[in-house]
């Protein structure tokens, strides 16, 4: 099992920015983590991730707005969020996929908000 506690949500006037975090309780077994969100009425989509060897892939709507990266010591991820948009309102989930043996599993966060006002 592997508990991700989220934290850095919140609400910000568009073109401002915000950090979030995400501690996972352990890294063993962690081949990636990442930052989906559902707005409202839609379906959870992926953000940014960040693989335990360091590669990342961002969504196209990103754009070069976010920086997702790691500090690996403290089992944490990060999602710098810059220019951000009324679209980008919605709840963040952290992502972690974790290999069970020789099959990968997802476990998620408990969501974060984020509400960017026009």
């Amino acid at each position: 099992q592997v508990q991700l506690v989220e934290s850095g949500g919140g609400l910000v006037q568009a073109g401002g920015s915000l950090r979030l975090s995400c501690a996972a309780s352990r890294s063993t077994s962690i081949i990636a983590m990442g930052w989906y969100r559902q707005a409202p009425g839609k379906q959870r989509e992926l953000v940014a991730v960040i693989t335990r060897g360091g590669s990342t892939n961002y969504a196209d709507f990103v754009a070069g707005r976010f920086t997702i990266s790691r500090d690996g010591a403290k089992n944490t991820v990060f999602l710098q969020m810059n220019s951000l948009k009324p679209e980008d309102t919605a709840v963040y989930y952290c992502n972690a996929k974790v290999l069970l043996g020789a099959i990968p599993a997802d476990y998620w966060g408990q969501g974060t908000q984020v509400t960017v006002s026009s």
